[in-house]
């Protein structure tokens, strides 16, 4: 439904072979909390639809990405069962939902710190690559540079190697499969100038604290060693009173404490990247959900 268009529900419902009844009680789930406006069987956008429409991605993450984890809740919350594979979480529906979040919140910021390099990198790497968004904006930017996209997963690295084929890219990326929080040198890594990394930062945390995050961040500068510049964008932990935390992030960071994931702050990225040896040169604060922010580092 777009902006100020009216939906006959009765009518969509049959045409789409959905359950009339079922079909009206959401529409009055939604008028009851501002997204659309009802008129017996009409509907039109509330005052919160635009917002909502444009953060829908989030709640897809929330809902059919980690559904069965929320689901779980009393079984997740004993330290006991907390070992190994204790939660389970729709990985094609995150994937989905990671890479539309991406693209309105993190990517006009990237955009931004983009413009704000200030040399023409040669060797470009992105690492936890994911589809190859990033990597494959940046070598259109420049297009003298290589690239080298890298995920733990080989199924969005076989999308990624597809669409930079379809762009004319495919000479000049390289996409392999990789752990970023273990990787060693190689011949391709040391002419990279330019690493970027987004949405997965937090995970440079999980195998031992702030001192995990100082032995990845040390070790990517063993492993690029003529890396000039880090473009880190992730989540960060709020500090909003309990009782002002909006529904999603508050889901989103009760979800990460159920997987047993840390969550740092802005102010722990901030002292822990020069700690491993980079500078902090700019900080992209991102007007998002879940305190999403760009950190620039040399």
């Amino acid at each position: 439904m777009h902006r100020h268009r009216r939906l006959d529900t009765a009518e969509f419902a049959a045409r789409n072979g959905l359950d009339g009844p079922s079909v009206t009680g959401l529409f009055r789930a939604l008028s009851a909390v501002g997204l659309v406006r009802r008129e017996g069987t009409e509907v039109t956008p509330g005052e919160a639809f635009d917002e909502a429409f444009r953060t829908k991605s989030f709640f897809h993450w929330l809902t059919r990405g980690s559904g069965e984890l929320f689901r779980d809740i009393p079984a997740v919350l004993p330290v006991a069962a907390r070992t190994g594979d204790f939660y389970r979480r729709d990985a094609a529906a995150v994937a989905y939902a990671c890479r539309e979040i991406d693209e309105v919140t993190y990517a006009p910021a990237f955009r931004r710190a983009l413009d704000e390099v200030d040399f023409a990198p040669t060797g470009v790497a992105d690492l936890g690559c994911g589809s190859g968004a990033r990597l494959r904006e940046v070598l259109r930017r420049h297009p003298g540079a290589t690239g080298i996209g890298i995920d733990i997963a080989e199924p969005p690295l076989r999308v990624a190697r597809a669409e930079a084929t379809a762009e004319g890219l495919a000479e000049r990326a390289e996409f392999v499969t990789g752990d970023v929080l273990r990787l060693e040198p190689a011949p391709g890594y040391a002419a990279v100038e330019l690493l970027t990394c987004f949405m997965m930062g937090h995970d440079f945390w999980q195998d031992d604290g702030r001192a995990g995050a100082v032995a990845t961040l040390r070790r990517l500068r063993a492993v690029f060693p003529a890396a000039r510049r880090l473009l880190l964008g992730d989540a960060t932990r709020t500090d909003h009173p309990d009782d002002r935390l909006p529904v999603f992030t508050l889901g989103f960071e009760l979800g990460h404490d159920l997987m047993g994931t840390y969550l740092p702050t802005l102010a722990e990225w901030e002292s822990v990247l020069p700690e491993a040896g980079w500078k902090v040169v700019d900080v992209h604060r991102i007007d998002g959900t879940v305190g999403e922010t760009i950190l620039v580092a040399e």
